[in-house]
């Protein structure tokens, strides 16, 4: 396949692009602002399906396996261990550099620019002085291309929800991904390295990791004396939506693509699907076949994530732990679809 493929955003979903981009043999430029290895505040837990993913890329970060899912409220506790292969810890700086490096050796080109201004034509597009026959956007929450192309819709106004995240210097306590629901918010466990574990808050704007944390006495007892790896850093508000997909020769996917909320550690899996049916819609030669299938890709996710992110949201949110001990049955199937 002859081509070239712009790709708008580094990444981790806009550097998958740009390789299987390469894999399908179209030329691949990146272009982005920012240098070196991209880190990110979110939850770093990989879900089951995605190291194989990632493996078909020819990537395989470092990271701790984890074998399921728990919730917690108080004294309340709900479990599911994965069935199959566990899902994997990851620091986002890892995964990153590992995609990067294998980017790099497919010969995507990288370009540090912004993207401001967009052209495009029945035969190409245009961006930061590059000329391409095609554009994947994979700019984030907050795309740009997104709006330049006419297809946000932007953050609603109700249950906007933010995260914050920060590392600590601790040896892991569990092999779960533990789910940790307050008042406050929801915090995430996530342990990265034998002697690492994340910490990721969802919660509404204004409210502070500290005081988040303290309002899971158990939680802050485990991390008190530790030291912090990595400083504090925050991310959202996380729901976003798009018109569509599709704006002529110009895809979004990943977050650029629209966005429900960070409940569900899906982040990396969709984002990797949508790469990969977006560029084979190129292949095809059919780029707004690319909407159905991002829809048939990220139907479940969507399907699970909006109910629950609702709930999250709303005054029923301390419900949330103890519905799931009465039926869990549910919260095993829920756990099971979104981990495949």
């Amino acid at each position: 396949m002859s081509g070239h493929v712009l790709v708008a955003g580094g990444g981790p979903i806009g550097l998958a692009a740009a390789i299987e981009a390469r894999l399908a043999g179209f030329d691949a430029t990146i272009v982005e602002p920012r240098r070196g290895v991209i880190d990110k505040a979110c939850g770093e837990g990989l879900m089951p399906a995605a190291p194989p993913a990632l493996a078909r890329l020819g990537v395989t970060p470092r990271g701790v396996p984890l074998r399921g899912i728990q919730y917690r409220d108080g004294s309340r506790v709900v479990t599911h261990r994965f069935r199959g292969a566990p899902a994997l810890g990851v620091r986002r700086t890892e995964l990153h550099g590992r995609l990067r490096d294998r980017a790099a050796e497919l010969g995507v080109r990288t370009v540090e620019a912004r993207i401001e201004e967009l052209r495009q034509d029945d035969a190409g597009v245009e961006a930061a002085g590059i000329r391409a026959d095609w554009m994947i956007a994979a700019d984030g929450l907050h795309s740009t291309v997104a709006g330049l192309v006419g297809l946000d819709r932007g953050a609603p106004a109700v249950r906007r929800r933010y995260g914050q995240r920060r590392h600590y210097d601790l040896a892991p306590w569990t092999d779960l991904i533990e789910v940790h629901w307050s008042a406050l918010g929801e915090i995430y466990v996530t342990p990265t390295a034998d002697d690492g574990v994340g910490l990721s808050l969802l919660a509404r704007q204004g409210v502070r990791f500290d005081d988040a944390l303290e309002a899971v006495p158990e939680l802050a007892a485990r991390v008190a004396g530790a030291t912090p790896r990595s400083g504090l850093r925050g991310a959202g508000p996380f729901r976003q939506r798009r018109a569509g997909r599709v704006a002529g020769r110009v895809l979004l996917v990943g977050d650029a693509s629209g966005y429900v909320d960070a409940l569900t550690g899906e982040g990396i899996r969709i984002g990797l699907a949508e790469a990969r049916v977006a560029v084979a819609s190129l292949v095809a030669g059919d780029p707004h076949s690319y909407e159905r299938a991002w829809r048939r890709v990220t139907r479940e996710f969507r399907m699970l994530t909006a109910p629950l992110a609702a709930l999250a949201a709303s005054p029923a949110q301390p419900l949330i732990v103890p519905a799931a001990r009465a039926a869990p049955f549910l919260f095993r199937a829920a756990v099971e679809r979104i981990a495949r």
